[in-house]
């Protein structure tokens, strides 16, 4: 399956936030036989805990199917460029490759505040690719911040 194939479930999830009051971010985790493994959206609100973004989400339950905490050769599909704790879970994880939409300028840690991803001076390097469903992930982020004002 594709990039934007993924990105699509991914999209679908984040839809599944939104309704919740969350901020409607979608990922799911993807193995090397291109079977989802993990899939999550944001619930810190509904968790009431700070750490249950949607990356984090798709990690844990990816982790519980494989019964590893290590996600070799895994791509990660998000709506919106990880923060600091995703970016750093991911390195932790050992996920190969992330592929995200839209870009969050100010608090995205994989190229637009910084690169927690490029393996300097981490031990793990993670390949990015973005831009996929850019313009439908990032308006349905503007409309959902902007109901909110």
């Amino acid at each position: 399956m594709s990039d934007s194939y993924w990105m699509q479930q991914a999209y679908e999830l984040a839809l599944q936030a939104e309704p919740l009051g969350e901020v409607p971010v979608g990922a799911v985790l993807v193995d090397e036989c291109g079977q989802a493994i993990g899939r999550g959206f944001n619930q810190v609100i509904t968790k009431n805990d700070p750490t249950a973004h949607a990356e984090v989400q798709a990690l844990r339950e990816a982790a519980v199917y494989q019964q590893n905490y290590r996600l070799l050769n895994s791509t990660l599909y998000v709506t919106l460029e990880p923060c600091v704790m995703c970016a750093g879970a991911m390195v932790h994880a050992r996920i190969k490759r992330l592929v995200f939409a839209a870009r969050d300028i100010k608090v995205g840690a994989a190229g637009s505040v910084c690169n927690v991803l490029n393996g300097h001076p981490w031990n793990h390097p993670v390949q990015i690719d973005e831009g996929i469903m850019v313009d439908a992930c990032a308006e349905l982020l503007s409309n959902f911040f902007a109901k909110r004002r």
